[in-house]
């Protein structure tokens, strides 16, 4: 079999991938990028850019509904139609990647269209290719929607986030088997198009990951807004027949609904990248870098695979990291104490850094305030939908936040500037004696800080008490 060497071999064209591989070619090296599915990966198709066109629709209607009382009254009636022609004319281009293939040929880099797997530490295959690399190879195949093994699922015909985006209807009924951001995402999406929505979650809370008061924040949202939801739930079997799914679970019943998303989290395939082949556990759940993105001599990994957050901006993160390396270019490592992510639904729910109990089981010693957002000024002004908090996690020996959550009509907004407080690592006495802009949601925070201050110990910190 013939050997093609280049300077760098790039598999798997999502949207770290992509950047990368964009970005050497720029700089005068040989780039071979490989992907057997669409350039731009999962976001910009399946994931980020179209779910959040949904729940842009979704939340006008909800809006307008929120007029009575407010405005006047508004008669809403809901056509999904206007939305799935968004996602297919202005978003995926009815899952054509033309464009994207088209964009990186204009950067230099040579696009292979197939399955790559390691032959090695500097040799790629696709099919009857195998590429060799000088310099690099850099890995970054994406996650899989994974199900978990109950009885009877995997003959049924579920959806996963990809049939849920390709949609063209809403139906009727759906049950949602996971309650982390993207089950509670398209799950509040299609109940606000008409659907009847189920639910249900086998850890004892919604968004587990998450502040426990975010999830009863979510939890009483979406109940109030006629969900049925089920937590700490044990699911013995799903069978689909012509009444649809009817998904058992233990001490509930049978719930019976037209359609079945799951949404229980995503997993690499470690094993059909051949991993193995650079000394790697192929039945890992992700692949281990050092703060460079190097996996081993010679290969670098990014994005999802790395097992840090399964997030557009980690991946594109990591990407400036491991280019910047493989050109031998300084910079700083990876430091994630200031990751950030949020959860798309309303109330929105951002968080930055640990959590209290995170905080806690790493043995800081901690402090926390939280404040009500429709307790603020802005809140008690927005009145319909104005459900939020903020909680701030600090370190009440150094004096800084390690964490916060920000939730509420513009949580991932507000989360901005508590991103930059716990990465910046800025003393608590600055963040006090800021000026905050009236009437604002950001205000918030502010009230948080004083609640913060009456549980910091007296001399706690540096000027922690400011």
């Amino acid at each position: 079999m013939p050997v093609r060497t280049v300077d760098v071999i790039v598999v798997g064209l999502g949207p770290g991938g992509e950047d990368a591989a964009g970005k050497l070619a720029e700089a005068g090296l040989e780039v071979v990028g490989i992907d057997a599915e669409l350039v731009g990966g999962e976001c910009p198709y399946w994931g980020c850019v179209p779910s959040k066109m949904m729940i842009r629709a979704a939340n006008l209607l909800t809006e307008a509904r929120r007029i009575d009382g407010m405005a006047g009254h508004a008669e809403v009636t809901p056509d999904f139609a206007p939305v799935a022609r968004r996602i297919r004319d202005e978003a995926t281009d009815n899952w054509d990647d033309q464009v994207a293939v088209d964009r990186l040929a204009s950067k230099g880099v040579a696009f292979v269209r197939g399955w790559a797997h390691l032959k090695g530490h500097h040799q790629v295959a696709v099919g009857d290719e195998v590429f060799a690399a000088r310099r690099a190879i850099v890995l970054n195949p994406g996650t899989r929607a994974w199900a978990p093994p109950i009885e009877g699922l995997a003959d049924t015909a579920y959806w996963t986030n990809r049939e849920a985006i390709e949609t063209e209807t809403v139906p009727e009924s759906l049950i949602v088997i996971g309650g982390g951001a993207i089950g509670l995402e398209l799950g509040q999406v299609f109940l606000r198009f008409g659907a009847a929505v189920t639910t249900i979650e086998t850890a004892p809370r919604l968004l587990a990951l998450e502040e426990p008061e975010s999830s009863e924040l979510i939890t009483a949202a979406l109940g109030a807004a006629g969900m049925t939801v089920h937590v700490g739930a044990k699911i013995s079997g799903v069978r689909h027949d012509e009444r649809g799914f009817t998904v058992s679970v233990e001490g509930t019943g049978d719930v019976v609904a037209e359609r079945l998303l799951v949404a229980t989290g995503r997993r690499p395939d470690l094993a059909g990248l051949r991993v193995g082949a650079i000394g790697l556990d192929e039945g890992a759940r992700a692949i281990t870098v050092d703060d460079k993105m190097r996996v081993c001599d010679g290969v670098w990994a990014i994005g999802d695979v790395t097992g840090v957050g399964a997030f557009t901006h980690i991946s594109m993160y990591q990407a400036a990291i491991a280019v910047a390396d493989i050109l031998g270019r300084p910079g700083p490592g990876a430091d994630y104490r200031g990751l950030p992510r949020v959860t798309f639904t309303d109330p929105e729910i951002g968080s930055v850094g640990l959590s209290e109990a995170a905080a806690r089981a790493a043995g800081i010693e901690v402090a926390v305030g939280v404040s009500d957002v429709t307790r603020s000024a802005r809140g008690w002004i927005h009145k319909a939908g104005n459900a939020g908090l903020i909680k701030l996690v600090a370190d009440t020996e150094r004096g800084v936040l390690v964490g916060a959550t920000s939730a509420g009509p513009v949580g991932g907004e507000v989360l901005s500037m508590l991103t930059l407080a716990v990465h910046a690592e800025v003393p608590i006495a600055t963040l006090a004696t800021m000026i905050y802009a009236y009437p604002t949601f950001h205000r918030s925070v502010e009230d948080a800080l004083r609640a913060l201050a009456e549980q910091m110990p007296a001399g706690a910190g540096p000027g922690a008490q400011g």
